[in-house]
């Protein structure tokens, strides 16, 4: 049975810094794509940083400089690293690895 958990979201100050984990276990095929989203009420999910292979990486522009995006298929673990965090980064995120259903996501709260 495919397990996806993420973890590692809460209440932050501005400025502040999370550190989001995705770890996938039950699947026995290789995961090359990794996606990180996040959701606000009423609007659409947003695609914030994707890894390719462990190593490439792209991000949204309102994040660039301030998040990561790290991990691989060796552990089946994924990371978002969260820098000088502000309100508008409040959302539930979620870790989207291809052919994976989408988990539950953990919520990230930034406080002014």
């Amino acid at each position: 049975q495919v397990r996806l958990v993420e973890s590692g979201g809460g209440l932050v100050q501005a400025g502040g810094s999370l550190k989001l984990s995705c770890a996938v276990s039950g699947f026995s095929s290789r995961i090359y794509y990794v996606d990180w989203y996040r959701q606000t009420p009423g609007k659409e999910r947003e695609l914030v940083a994707s890894i390719i292979n462990g190593d490439r990486t792209d991000y949204l522009d309102s994040v660039k400089g301030r998040f990561t995006i790290s991990g691989g298929s060796a552990k089946n673990t994924w990371y978002l690293q969260m820098n000088n965090l502000k309100p508008e980064d409040t959302a539930v995120y979620y870790c989207k690895p291809t052919r994976i259903n989408w988990g539950q996501g953990t919520q990230v709260t930034v406080s002014s």
